[in-house]
Order: structure tokens, then C-alpha cells, then sequence
């Protein structure tokens, strides 16, 4: 990859700032940080065969091109289980760089379900007033890490005066950071990025050439990037399950839209199903869903699979599990609240297991019965 000079860290923010605030559907593996950009990088929607449709011919379905989201990069392929399910059902995917931007998109009515982190969930519910979406599911644990230049940041007691990027401001990822330095004491104003530590919100694609650069010291990302830092030198400073019970935390989970799930609960239910069916799959055949997962990365226009040495750490990384891990997704609100991103909400209502645990009671598996007391009264 041609790494390309970017503007002086101060300007770069600047810019970056503005454009994190807009809806980004990004270019092939843009959120992997591999492949190259194309005019229209959404898979073309496809259903199964000449099987009937659910109570809706089309669904709309936002996923990262990352492997915290493989759930739906392995799911929603053309003989995916997600597909599967939705039997003459049209999935229509559409691939973004973090959570705010699918956010956007299920508030503008763009996006019927979406993969995404607790954060830019949280964010949607309280700025809708707890109107606009569901959490129905989980899909993933793990992946996420802070990396370094070990030339530049050797400890963490080091981390003044550092450059750390973080995906866009207010996703997972950036919060977690954020709320991780005024642990340690750093002060950094959560707008803007300036502070003790400076935070620069880039997206995924673009930190590797940044790293490359010298303009940023390290990053806290998602997989694959973590993985793809590491094998262009960086180090893992801090492995976020450290800061987990068990290691456990939620990064990916499925959301619906409000209105979306009133009127068509059997669509919502069937993906569901496809998700919890995939998640079992992907845990079986580990080897198998690693290799289905780099080669549907490189059937994305202009993509192309992941070299091993990334590849394999990062898959490795994360956990696929259906719990969406509801009291993670609970502090991780408290954690926004003390990084001054969020003001305080009531999150009760923000879950509806009631599917889940349907589809987990149809395929033999244990119910989900851990909402954080945030469920639907």
C-alpha cells in the first residue's frame, strides 16, 4: 500500500474532525484498512433462490469489513446462513466505517438492522429518546487493542505527549480510549482530541499509511487493524479484555429498527436465526470460517484477502457468541458519561431478547437471560 503524506497532526484532526461527523459508506475493505476504493463497494443484494420472501421483499443491512463483524461478512454471503434464513427475503448489505455512520443511516430510515458496537448504539437510543432501535442479539467479543510504536511509547506510563488514533469520535473504540486515559489521569478534551494525549479520530483505512507516516504513535482499533499495525512494527501496549471481567465485552451486536421490527418481526427473527446459526458454525470450523472470511473480503470490488501474519492474531482475537453481554454494554454508557460524550440516559428498553432467546430455545441452546435490567418492560 502507497502510504500518502498526510497534513500536520494539528490541521489533520481539523479535517478529520469534520469528516467523522458525516455518514461514511466506505470504500471495499476500508474498514480493514486493505483493498482499494470503488464506486459502489455494496455487495449486490440476493435472496434464496426461488424461495417465498418473509413479510418484506427487501431488507437493508449495515456490517463493518471487519473481522469483529465476520458474523455478517461469513453470514451474509450469497450461500451465507443470514441468507439462508431470509429465504426469498433480498439482503441488501451496506458496508460502513464505525458505528455513528450506520447510526445515521437507521435514524434516516436507510438501514433496517445493523452489526455494530455498544457505543454508537447507546449514542442512537439517547439521541432518539430511546425511539429509534433494539439491541435483538449478540455477534461478537474481543478484537480490539491499543498499539504502538514501540519506539515512541514503550510503556504504558509513557503515554504523554503521544499521538493515538481511534476509528471516529464517540465509536467503540473511542470511547474505550478516552475513558481509559482519564483513568490514568491524562486529561483530553473529548471534542476536539487535544489534551495530555492526543487524539486523532481516523478512519480504520487510513491509520496504516498514518502509522506508516510517523504521524500518529499508535492506535486503539478493532481487528484487523490491531493485527496489521503489529506486522508493520507496532506492538500491543494494552489487549482491551485485560480491562474486562473474563476478557468478555461486547464489540459487535446486532441492532434492529424500532419500526422496522413492528412491522416485520419475522425478517428481524429470521436474521437472528442466521446469526446464531453462523456464530455456531464459525466456532466449529474455525480454520474453514477464517479462509470463507478472507474470501469474501476479496470478492468486495477492488478487495483483496489478508496476508496471514495479520489474518490469523486477528480472527484469533475475538469471541463469537450470541450473549450480547448487557452489562458491558452498561458500563461502557457510564464510561461515555465520565469521557463527557454522553450526558446521563435511561437505557431500559434498549434490549429485546425475546427473539433471541426464541431462536436459541428452537436450535437447543441456553437462553439469554443477562439484560442488564435494561430490557423491555
Amino acid at each position: 500500500m502507497t502510504a500518502i503524506r498526510l497534513p500536520s497532526p494539528r490541521r489533520a484532526r481539523r479535517l478529520l474532525a469534520g469528516a467523522a461527523a458525516l455518514p461514511l459508506l466506505v470504500g471495499t475493505l476500508a474498514a480493514c484498512g486493505y483493498g482499494s476504493e470503488a464506486e459502489d463497494d455494496t455487495p449486490a443484494p440476493s435472496g434464496s433462490g426461488d424461495a417465498p420472501a418473509l413479510s418484506t421483499d427487501q431488507v437493508n443491512i449495515g456490517y463493518f469489513a471487519n473481522i469483529t463483524h465476520a458474523t455478517a461478512v461469513v453470514g451474509l454471503q450469497d450461500d451465507g446462513l443470514i441468507r439462508q434464513a431470509l429465504g426469498g427475503t433480498e439482503a441488501v448489505p451496506q458496508i460502513f466505517n464505525a458505528g455513528p455512520s450506520a447510526i445515521e443511516a437507521l435514524n434516516a430510515g436507510d438501514l433496517d438492522v445493523a452489526f455494530l458496537g455498544p457505543n454508537p448504539a447507546i449514542n442512537g437510543w439517547a439521541q432518539s429518546g430511546g425511539e429509534s432501535l433494539r439491541i435483538v442479539s449478540g455477534a461478537a467479543s474481543g478484537g480490539a487493542a491499543l498499539v504502538v510504536n514501540p519506539d515512541a511509547v514503550s510503556s504504558l506510563d509513557e503515554l504523554e505527549g503521544a499521538r493515538i488514533a481511534s476509528p471516529q469520535l464517540g465509536n467503540t473504540q473511542d470511547v474505550a480510549l478516552l475513558n481509559y486515559l482519564a483513568g490514568q489521569g491524562y486529561e483530553v478534551n473529548p471534542q476536539d482530541g487535544t489534551g495530555d494525549v492526543e487524539v486523532f479520530r481516523i478512519p480504520n483505512a487510513e491509520i496504516p499509511a498514518t502509522f506508516d507516516n510517523g504521524d500518529i504513535d499508535g492506535a486503539w482499533v478493532p481487528e484487523p487493524t490491531a493485527a496489521n499495525l503489529v506486522s508493520r512494527g507496532a506492538e500491543t501496549l494494552l489487549d482491551e479484555g485485560e480491562l474486562w471481567e473474563n476478557g468478555q465485552y461486547v464489540v459487535t451486536h446486532v441492532i434492529a429498527s424500532q419500526d422496522f421490527l413492528a412491522e416485520h418481526e419475522d425478517v428481524v427473527e429470521a436474521i437472528v436465526r442466521g446469526v446464531v446459526r453462523t456464530n455456531a458454525w464459525i466456532n466449529e470450523h474455525p480454520d474453514e470460517a477464517k479462509s470463507q472470511f478472507n474470501s469474501a473480503l476479496a470478492q468486495l470490488p477492488g478487495g483483496s484477502e489478508l496476508p496471514p501474519e495479520v489474518l490469523d492474531p486477528a480472527f484469533d482475537h475475538v469471541e463469537f457468541l450470541n450473549d450480547p453481554l448487557a452489562q458491558t454494554l452498561k458500563t461502557g454508557a457510564e464510561n461515555a458519561i465520565n469521557a463527557g460524550l454522553l450526558e446521563e440516559t435511561d437505557l431500559t428498553g434498549i434490549y429485546d431478547l425475546s427473539i433471541l432467546n426464541r431462536v436459541l430455545a428452537e436450535e437447543g441452546l441456553p437462553e439469554i437471560t443477562e439484560d442488564a435490567g435494561l430490557g423491555v418492560e
